[in-house]
């Protein structure tokens, strides 16, 4: 295994759970600029636990599978180059999670420009495409706040409760911009603010969108915490649907999923899904508010953006492929407090 663009914040993350995974030998992680040093000075929380330094991408040897934590618009171009390199890609740039070339220069902004790769990939969400998974030679992973979404949304979707479009509203965390953030991501910026970054057209948009076969109208937040991700998204019901309908669409869909949580509880602090205390883990967590005869919903879900919005969503992803059990290596419950 080795990972492609291991100095960011999900690669660190995905070193971390592949150097402890009990099913996997890592063997690589490349940075351009980091040639030569070592992973746990750049990452100190893997201190002990991993030898190994730095290499570039020049320098890998064909592997079974590589990660890609690289950079949208530029994962694209290098793909014919990073396909030669291993049995099994798992993406985590936004390059080929939308299916329609043109959708994709409309929300990114540039031409796409290995559109003929586009169908050979499998959307990295277990969860709704895990018999695909288990043959796929190229995977591509959801953005955190889409999959957030999609978890969320395409239950009820799927057995026609929403109908109409959906307003999604996005609150996220620092780690979300990425280790190279710019000025606006400095402490004396971003502390105690809420910052509306995307009021509209957020490139999460279109997936979700993709997903549900409904229209979305997304906004995106900024919030103080580091990580995290809590979506809030608006649905009109169709007639007649009711609470147990709700609840039995989530229960169908996931009542053996190992790594989603139904939480709609009518007491409690934490009655409704609460990034805060999956901070580390691999949950998604699910629940709404519906008042008694009500024409809207309100879906909730949360999860950590580096976790079950990126890197543990492409462990997961790994484990499907090759025949492991689905949660190792991502055991992890998160912590409270934290």
């Amino acid at each position: 295994m080795a990972v492609v663009g291991a100095a960011g914040y999900i690669g660190g993350e995905l070193l971390r759970l592949l150097i402890s995974h009990p099913g996997v030998e890592f063997a690589a992680a490349t940075s351009r600029s980091l040639r030569g040093r070592p992973i746990d000075g750049v990452h100190p929380n893997l201190r002990g636990f991993t030898r190994l330094a730095f290499c570039t991408e020049d320098e890998l040897d064909h592997c079974d599978v590589l990660f890609l934590a690289t950079p949208h618009r530029e994962t694209m171009r290098k793909m014919p180059q990073f396909i030669g390199l291993a049995d099994t890609i798992i993406d985590l740039s936004g390059d080929f999670r939308l299916h329609d070339p043109l959708v994709y220069e409309d929300y990114y902004g540039v031409p796409h420009e290995a559109p003929e790769l586009i169908g050979t990939f499998v959307q990295g969400l277990a969860e709704l495409h895990r018999e695909r998974l288990r043959t796929a030679s190229r995977i591509s992973v959801p953005g955190c706040m889409a999959t957030a979404g999609i978890l969320a949304l395409v239950p009820l979707a799927e057995a026609g409760l929403i109908q109409g479009s959906l307003t999604v509203d996005a609150k996220t965390g620092s780690s979300g911009a990425g280790a190279k953030a710019g000025p606006e991501n400095l402490h004396a910026e971003r502390s105690g603010a809420l910052r509306v970054f995307a009021p509209t057209r957020h490139r999460h948009e279109a997936e979700i969108t993709q997903a549900t076969g409904l229209p979305v109208s997304m906004t995106a937040t900024g919030v103080e915490a580091v990580r995290g991700v809590q979506l809030l998204c608006k649905a009109s019901l169709t007639p007649g649907v009711d609470e147990k309908a709700i609840r039995g669409a989530y229960r169908a869909r996931y009542g053996d999923e190992p790594f989603i949580r139904v939480v709609a509880h009518r007491r409690g602090l934490h009655r409704f899904p609460d990034s805060k205390i999956l901070s580390g883990s691999n949950f998604c967590d699910v629940g709404f508010a519906l008042e008694q005869g009500a024409s809207h919903v309100t879906v909730i879900s949360a999860l950590d953006n580096l976790v079950k919005g990126g890197a543990g969503n492409a462990v997961q992803c790994m484990n499907v492929r090759y025949g492991m059990p689905e949660a190792l290596g991502l055991e992890f419950s998160g912590l409270h407090p934290n």
